[in-house]
């Protein structure tokens, strides 16, 4: 009589245990550009790429990537002298980076690819936009900018005094030394993402050209002003009134009360409210619209 109960409760099991084993992330190493860049690939569904800001890795990114695993297939890279991934001898700047995450895509066997950047990882995923557009099916850049305009000035006013020694006692440096091939390599880390902040951006015409629909999340009090996110979502067709009858934008922008730029990563519920109807294209609905492009 239980014999069909026994079989039924193990075929259950072994469905919750592949379950649970999918979700679990997987590292790996790949040949990028001369370095060894290291991934983790978790969850089952549409593949999305997922890019930290500087000086982070995966672990440091929070919850943010195993909540995406539970709808989407993540890829969770970890960038140029980040985290597992050797650096080289080249800038740390986004240009560089987005053609390493092109690269990696090819190795993975991603064609295209929902892509979510936070911070360094949201410019170099616009970048990746920019440079390689069909490589970017949707891209959601939380606390990122175009154009270095764009930077508080308090922000500003301190990039001219950043030095090397202003960082080796900071949080994040024993992180990095928990994880990098190089222990000892954090000051040249810090030495090229000091002069990364001093390279030219100024992205306007490129993201004018855009047809990547973008979710342009950002926190009000961030690194960079409320002008320049409103400016941003400007230039991607955004800022129309709607009851009109007609589609809205297919990119959107969401500010964060009370957020600093190191509070937006943390908001884990609130972002997958934020981001997961944007990649389902789903709108709220209003008195003249039907929910739903």
């Amino acid at each position: 009589m239980f014999r069909p109960s026994l079989l039924a409760a193990s075929l259950l099991f072994t469905a919750v245990a592949m379950t649970v084993a999918e979700s679990q992330p997987v590292g790996h190493r790949v040949q990028v550009h001369g370095m060894q860049m290291y991934y983790e690939v978790s969850g089952t569904g549409d593949p999305i790429v997922v890019l930290h800001g500087s000086y982070m890795n995966i672990p440091t990114m929070g919850g943010i990537i195993p909540k995406l695993a539970q709808t989407h297939r993540v890829y969770a890279l970890e960038l140029q002298g980040h985290g597992r991934t050797t650096d080289i001898d080249r800038p740390i700047i986004p240009e560089n980076l987005a053609d390493d995450v092109a690269t990696f895509m090819d190795s993975a066997g991603l064609a295209k690819a929902d892509v979510f950047g936070y911070s360094l990882g949201a410019m170099t995923g616009l970048q990746l936009a920019i440079r390689h557009p069909a490589r970017v099916n949707k891209l959601i850049m939380a606390a990122g900018a175009y154009d270095a305009s764009g930077r508080q000035p308090e922000f500003q006013a301190m990039i001219p005094k950043m030095t090397v020694e202003m960082f080796v006692d900071m949080p994040f440096a024993a992180e990095y030394r928990k994880l990098a091939p190089n222990p000892n390599g954090f000051p040249e880390l810090v030495r090229k993402m000091i002069n990364g902040l001093k390279e030219p951006m100024a992205w306007e015409e490129d993201v004018k050209k855009l047809k990547t629909p973008v979710l342009v999340i950002a926190g009000d009090a961030d690194g960079f002003t409320l002008e320049h996110q409103v400016s941003l979502f400007r230039l991607l067709g955004g800022g129309v009134m709607g009851d009109q009858g007609k589609p809205l934008p297919a990119s959107r922008l969401a500010i964060l009360p009370a957020t600093a730029h190191t509070a937006v990563i943390t908001q884990v519920d609130l972002l997958s409210a934020i981001i997961e109807p944007f990649l389902e294209g789903a709108t709220p609905k209003g008195m003249f619209q039907t929910g739903s492009r």
